[in-house]
């Protein structure tokens, strides 16, 4: 196994303990996803891991795509097993699902893989927005350490990309700004 796959690996295995916190959290009621950020967080980087692999990204690379997308898919349907932690949606979480989804089908219409790349993290930061604004108000609905271990693992994985083109960098680069904002969105309180 070479350098760069073994960051990989690590930035796998930090990603799912992070979920692991976050999906531990909800269950017991103490976090409160937003089913809108959650469920299009999950599709935007599946449809991402896809178009990645279409388009000749490295295999490795996109591993971090697909979780990016697995994970919060069991964050969503764990969402559904502790009516606790449901966050009640609003007109600006539809509308943003609805612009979330609206990227993502631009995508269907261009039929051009490195096109849908940056579309679905377009797609997935119109998604990101409800909770971010959830967790600026309200930062004790949200498990900081998840984002926190979303930006490890994304540092992790930066240096083992193999080509910096749109293909095997650009939901990457997206990743470690939305986990930064987030980081920043749940512990500023703490911080100032």
């Amino acid at each position: 196994m070479s350098f760069p796959h073994l960051l990989v690996l690590m930035s796998a295995l930090i990603s799912i303990f992070g979920s692991y916190v976050y999906i531990r959290d909800t269950l017991k009621g103490k976090t409160k996803p937003n089913r809108v950020s959650w469920s299009m967080w999950a599709f935007a980087p599946l449809l991402g891991t896809g178009a990645a692999l279409a388009a000749g990204a490295d295999p490795w690379t996109t591993v971090r795509i697909f979780l990016a997308g697995f994970l919060p898919l069991i964050v969503f349907l764990t969402s559904f097993i502790n009516k606790k932690s449901y966050w009640k949606l609003t007109h600006f979480d539809l509308l943003c699902c609805v612009s979330s989804a609206a990227a993502i089908l631009v995508w269907v219409f261009l039929k051009s893989p490195r096109m849908a790349i940056l579309f679905a993290a377009i797609g997935d930061g119109f998604a990101a927005l409800p909770t971010f604004l959830k967790a600026w108000k309200y930062p004790e609905t949200e498990t900081g350490a998840t984002y926190f271990a979303g930006l490890i693992a994304v540092l992790l994985v930066i240096p083992s990309i193999p080509n910096w083109d749109i293909e095997n960098s650009a939901f990457q680069i997206y990743l470690l700004i939305i986990n930064v904002i987030m980081v920043f969105a749940i512990y500023r309180k703490r911080l100032f």
